[in-house]
């Protein structure tokens, strides 16, 4: 069995952050990513731009070089792997970790579902974009409705709705309704959420104001059938038909595996993860946090730009000992 000084799971831009930080200070480290290298922005719609600009995306200190003043996708994903290319990172890619586990001899015995390694530190870096907030309604299981939205080209002239008034909701509904979909959109609130992108509030907004997209704010699907979806509404329960459901309700850490390590999660119902916000170790010593997932449910408190300095805090730590 190889033993490392640091095992970090999870191969996103914060995992590699954190590696860059592993060799600069020759730590023996390993990636574990269960998919693609920065596998979650592989996953994102593939026309997503980010928030973010270019320089607050770089990490190891490499420019990301874009056209645009905010890149998108596929940009990312080149420079991403730009960044593999010249660190050459010690990395397992499409193996999945199933335990984390502190033996008696203070070393962590990480299983997946390829092989066992020891590591004297863990981090595990693992983002929030796996397990999708369920709507819990009847009629959520049938193939028409989806948590995940890849591109408009399938719901074009369809009848589509999609539920949420965050980002990646204004977004599906956006380009789903120019590429010729027949769109609905069920809000909860009665505004769009103020933390949608500037440059992309005023579209929605003026498509739901002209009528080309339909909107009921303060309501909520109540079910979900095979050529319709009934929604209450503040004016009593509507019913129209429909063709696919994109319920992009937001996304949740695996707050499951980070109890079955040992970490302490708070009691509302945040689930904050318990660690030291000076060091990113958690109440397990040895094992800490790094990226989005130190948030909890709070997945909107933590970017790439504003947690790349989780990985020189954690190694800078590990290291002093």
């Amino acid at each position: 069995m190889k033993e490392y000084d640091l095992i970090i799971v999870g191969g996103g831009p914060i995992g590699l952050a954190c590696a860059i930080e592993a060799q600069k200070k020759n730590l023996k480290y390993l990636i574990i990513e269960k998919g693609a290298i920065v596998n979650s922005i592989f996953n994102y719609p593939l026309y997503m731009t980010f928030f973010s600009t270019a320089e607050r995306l770089e990490i190891g200190d490499i420019p990301f070089n874009c056209l645009a003043p905010k890149p998108g996708r596929q940009e990312a994903l080149e420079y991403y792997r730009n960044i593999h290319r010249y660190f050459n990172f010690s990395i397992h890619l499409f193996e999945k970790v199933t335990e984390v586990k502190k033996n008696e001899d203070s070393f962590f015995l990480v299983t997946t579902d390829k092989a066992s390694y020891k590591a004297k530190n863990v981090v595990i870096a693992t983002g929030f974009y796996d397990i999708p907030i369920q709507m819990n309604i009847k009629g959520e299981e049938l193939p028409k409705a989806r948590h995940y939205y890849k591109e408009a080209h399938e719901y074009a002239f369809r009848n589509i709705l999609v539920v949420g008034a965050n980002n990646s909701s204004v977004d599906a509904a956006l380009e789903c309704w120019r590429k010729g979909a027949n769109v609905t959109m069920v809000i909860r609130k009665n505004e769009i959420n103020n933390r949608v992108k500037y440059w992309v509030k005023p579209d929605i907004e003026n498509r739901i104001a002209e009528g080309s997209i339909k909107a009921y704010f303060e309501s909520n699907i109540t079910e979900i059938r095979e050529n319709e979806v009934e929604i209450e509404t503040p004016n009593g329960k509507v019913i129209i038909d429909n063709d696919f459901v994109l319920a992009l309700t937001g996304y949740k850490p695996n707050l499951i595996f980070l109890e079955k390590m040992g970490i302490k999660l708070s009691e509302d119902e945040l689930k904050t993860p318990d660690y030291n916000p000076e060091t990113m170790e958690t109440n397990v010593e040895g094992l800490f946090l790094a990226g989005v997932v130190c948030g909890g449910m709070h997945t909107h408190k933590w970017f790439i730009e504003n947690s790349r300095i989780h990985a020189n805090m954690i190694v800078d730590y590990i290291t002093s000992k």
